[in-house]
């Protein structure tokens, strides 16, 4: 029997390189195919925080078991506890996800802008946006259930809320400082924005005789509108490009 033959007779292994059938051909197969098991993991770990937020809402933190929670997420209380520590932890996960939602879809948007002032009114766009959506449960927990987290959990997002509270605060004292409003106290103004953006939620309905547009369009009236400075004080508009740091 020649070589030919002989190679012909060998049976011819699936894997690659030698491997046993299904194995990954090569280190980097073998590497796709761990990051897209992390990728699962976190999918359905995100899956679990909105559903656990929806049941939450609906509920309550304190009239929300982890039986509804497991149950809403079609798991077993067991399989639940193999996602989360305890259920003031799963709460502290959700409102951690729901300060990454609002620092993407707000924060993030908005920090660029150079104008002040123009930089206050999209924040304020977005944020009633974020807020009145119908998906954002994660935001709405962070505002319900701002005071149930108790010890490191509470302080660890009490440090993000109040980066926002600075952000907004050092936004009002620019546009002072530019003559694009008149003087006020930059903490009051940021505590008089958030208390009107904030609250949306309780009263806020999507399929209510006011839309999101509009309310965008008059709450930026209602508080921007009362803040024209003197005529004497306006500036030219600043020019694109970085904004000055309060």
């Amino acid at each position: 029997m020649d070589k030919g033959q002989i190679a012909a007779r060998r049976p011819q292994r699936k894997g690659g390189l030698g491997g046993p059938e299904g194995t990954p051909n090569s280190k980097s197969e073998r590497g796709i195919d761990s990051r897209v098991s992390d990728n699962d993991q976190k999918s359905r770990h995100r899956a679990i925080l909105e559903t656990a937020a929806r049941v939450i809402c609906e509920k309550g933190y304190e009239g929300a078991s982890i039986q509804d929670i497991a149950e809403a997420c079609a798991l077993t209380k067991a399989g639940l506890y193999h996602h989360i520590r305890s259920k003031e932890h799963l709460l502290l996960e959700i409102m951690n996800y729901g300060m990454d939602v609002f620092e993407e879809q707000v924060m993030n948007q908005v920090l660029p802008i150079p104008d002040p002032l123009e930089r206050l009114k999209v924040c304020m766009e977005k944020n009633i946006l974020l807020v009145t959506h119908g998906w954002s449960k994660e935001v709405t927990i962070i505002l319900h259930e701002h005071a149930t987290l108790t010890g490191e959990a509470r302080a660890q997002i009490d440090a993000r809320k109040k980066r926002y509270v600075r952000f907004l605060e050092n936004s009002f004292a620019e546009a002072v400082r530019d003559g694009q409003i008149r003087p006020v106290n930059p903490t009051v103004a940021a505590f008089a924005f958030l208390g009107m953006v904030l609250w949306i939620y309780k009263w806020f309905r999507p399929d209510g005789k006011i839309d999101a547009p509009t309310l965008v369009r008059e709450m930026q009236d209602i508080l921007f509108g009362s803040l024209p400075p003197p005529p004497a004080a306006r500036k030219p508009a600043r020019p694109a490009g970085k904004r000055r740091r309060g």
